[in-house]
């Protein structure tokens, strides 16, 4: 068969180290962990007790562990090691499941797993991150006026904000994003500023870099948590999966440059309001606001506080942007593994990889205004928040240990850097595990769904294979006759010049019966020639290409397209491709219509046929292979193919036939003819007459 490439997508232009990629990295890579320190402290200062409680050593260990985490989770294993397992250029837990998947079948549950937990973590971190930077605003004057004083206006402007946030999705943040970037570099930068300007009142604060501070905390009685400390430290490194997974979006070059610039500022942001809480923690005015004071506002000059507000708020709507946006990404890459149902897609704008799935959008906006209802506070959805990334984190730590083996590194090193890596995680998860009574079963109750969700659709599909028997198969090369005699026959009306079936072709020549079934018996169509269409998935996420063959026809044509898990699949634009070189090189004749407003137009009409099942009653296998079959047809109803391979504006005909599962007696439904007057003494239900039925 012969291969042909049908274009040469080429990686993101910015994947190169640049100053640009260096900005664009900055505004789409570190949105969420560049927000952590609106809330971290605070966490850490009221799970301790308050402003009174923070002594010193608890605020020096409290640093400590801070910059430990995001040296140990964040630097070596995301930045050192994560970042090398990409897939052409691509990150993120689906791309590394596709690196490893051929070492063994089991690994499509970490996976599954890991996408689901992150895409449900991921629903949080708007409602969070925008209801952290608008409290922010409660008390303060603008033009001598206070515009939020209660905690129910910091909630409605939240609302509105995430709302809108949400509406300019289908329209597309091309232009949005541009401004990303510069933005981010105007944040960080104002939180190293501030940082050093609080750090130049106590530069013993510097100090918090020893680990001693980060191990004695964890055993010292001014920690009340113990532990458990740990669920809120955790917040500062949460945006370190979304770093592996935005990869392909800057490449690994530019976030190499300007993750030491965004690890400098966060920590001098850290160690600024640590040493601020210590000048102020004996200040009574500000242990009477109790939960209400933010160390990261209230450290702010006063002089530049609104500024820094208004630029907080910013950098959370990036930060949610950023998320909402690789939610897309995430579902679309899943569908393109056959882990999630095929939903509507759209592409807003020319900008590459930036695509718009309404339900998925729908979604993530209802969850959004939910927990901001629920929670009401930062301060309960930050205790509510990480349990589920830290699941992430375990699943991406097990996929790369098969990475690293993969790629022939010694196992003994393999085993101890991972076995590291594991050992913090559980660890952290076990920590998190109490955000669950206070909210987190939410988020794990979404991630729940989403897994079954993925089970569903993927085992759904496996059954369907493993009890569809060869005999539900047929041999293209026995029909082929038949077909031929078809398309010269005038006595059928002609249906279409190409005719068109989307189906998987076994073996290189075998398809299900039903589609023969659909050509011959069900409607004769009479066409010129029959395309039967495989659409592969390929695990290089830019590769386009395809191979045909003909079977010494020029009438009955197998064409496998292979399509990256991030390539459009529009399949009518890509077959009158095919179509075009098949002619060119002879291989079919051409198609000239007469009618046409196309001048010298070659290429006929298309009529795309797609085979909806319905599980038959004759189906015999177990009840619960059936209701998982059952589930799956159930998800089906809510996709529109058609539209799934860029059919919208195709021709497209949908046939439903049954699906018969399982060996099936051929006696089952037999009727025996006798006279009437061997049936006169049968009992009929009386109740069921005529004009009943008429009724």
């Amino acid at each position: 068969m012969e291969k042909t490439q049908l274009n040469s997508l080429k990686n993101n232009p910015h994947s190169k180290m640049s100053i640009a990629g260096f900005l664009i990295a900055l505004g789409i890579v570190y949105g969420d962990i560049g927000t952590s320190p609106l809330y971290v402290m605070h966490s850490l200062m009221v799970g301790n007790g308050g402003l009174a409680k923070m002594s010193t050593n608890f605020i020096l260990g409290s640093v400590s562990l801070i910059f430990w985490t995001l040296t140990l989770v964040t630097t070596i294993k995301y930045v050192l090691i994560a970042l090398r397992a990409d897939n052409n250029g691509e990150g993120g837990i689906f791309a590394l499941y596709t690196l490893v998947r051929k070492r063994a079948k089991w690994l499509i549950i970490p996976a599954m797993i890991g996408g689901a937990t992150f895409l449900a973590d991921g629903m949080m971190t708007p409602a969070v991150t925008v209801t952290a930077a608008i409290e922010g605003l409660k008390g303060i004057k603008i033009n001598n006026a206070v515009l939020i004083s209660t905690q129910n206006q910091v909630i409605i402007v939240t609302l509105i904000i995430l709302s809108t946030l949400f509406f300019i999705q289908r329209f597309g943040t091309q232009m949005i994003g541009r401004a990303f970037g510069p933005i981010m570099l105007v944040w960080f930068s104002f939180l190293g500023l501030v940082g050093i300007l609080n750090i130049s009142s106590d530069w013993t604060i510097i100090r918090a870099l020893n680990p001693y501070y980060a191990i004695e905390l964890l055993r010292s009685p001014v920690n009340i948590r113990g532990i458990f400390i740990l669920g809120s430290i955790f917040l500062a490194t949460t945006g370190a999966e979304a770093l592996y997974s935005d990869m392909g979006h800057v490449g690994r070059p530019n976030i190499y440059t300007s993750w030491p610039f965004v690890k400098i500022c966060l920590l001098l942001s850290y160690l600024g309001q640590a040493a601020w809480i210590i000048s102020v923690r004996d200040n009574h005015t500000l242990q009477q606001m109790g939960s209400a004071m933010n160390p990261f506002y209230q450290s702010i000059p006063a002089d530049f506080r609104l500024f820094g507000i208004f630029l907080s708020a910013m950098a959370a709507i990036i930060a949610s942007q950023a998320l909402i946006s690789g939610s897309y990404t995430l579902v679309s890459e899943a569908t393109k593994l056959r882990m999630f149902p095929r939903l509507k897609t759209y592409y807003p704008t020319n900008f590459k990889g930036q695509l718009y799935i309404p339900t998925v959008n729908s979604i993530i906006w209802v969850v959004c205004l939910f927990i901001v209802f629920y929670f009401k506070t930062s301060e309960n959805m930050s205790n509510a928040y990480g349990l589920e990334i830290t699941i992430t984190m375990l699943m991406t730590t097990i996929l790369l240990h098969q990475w690293l083996l993969m790629k022939r590194v010694n196992r003994l090193f393999t085993t101890v850097i991972i076995s590291f890596f594991f050992v913090i995680e559980s660890i952290f998860f076990v920590t998190n595990s109490s955000k669950f009574i206070h909210g987190a079963y939410i988020t794990m109750f979404i991630a729940a769904l989403l897994i079954a969700v993925m089970f569903i659709w993927r085992y759904g599909e496996r059954l369907k294979d493993d009890n569809t028997y060869r005999s539900h198969f047929a041999s293209l090369l026995a029909f082929k006759h038949q077909l031929n005699d078809l398309r010269k026959d005038p006595s059928y009306p002609l249906y279409t010049t190409n005719l068109v079936y989307l189906t998987k072709v076994h073996d290189g020549y075998r398809i299900k019966k039903n589609i023969l079934y659909s050509i011959l018996d069900k409607r004769p169509k009479r066409a010129q020639v029959y395309w039967f269409v495989t659409v592969n998935v390929t695990d290089e996420p830019y590769t386009a290409a395809y191979s045909v063959e003909t079977f010494d026809t020029d009438y009955m044509i197998s064409v496998q397209l292979y399509l990256g898990f991030r390539v459009d699949q529009k399949v009518n634009v890509y077959l009158r491709q095919v179509v075009n070189d098949m002619m060119s090189n002879g291989e079919i004749k051409a198609q000239p219509q007469k009618y046409t407003t196309i001048p010298d137009r070659d290429v006929g009409d298309f009529s795309f046929v797609i085979i909806k099942e319905v599980l038959s009653p004759d189906t015999k296998i177990s009840n619960v292979k059936k209701s998982i079959i059952h589930l799956r047809l159930l998800l089906q109803k809510f996709i529109s193919p058609a539209n799934w391979f860029g059919l919208s504006y195709s021709d497209v005909i949908e046939e439903r036939v049954p699906l018969v599962l399982g060996k099936v007696s051929l006696n089952r439904l037999r009727l025996v003819r006798k006279d009437r007057s061997a049936l006169k003494d049968i009992k009929i239900d009386e109740e069921i007459d005529d004009d009943d039925e008429d009724e």
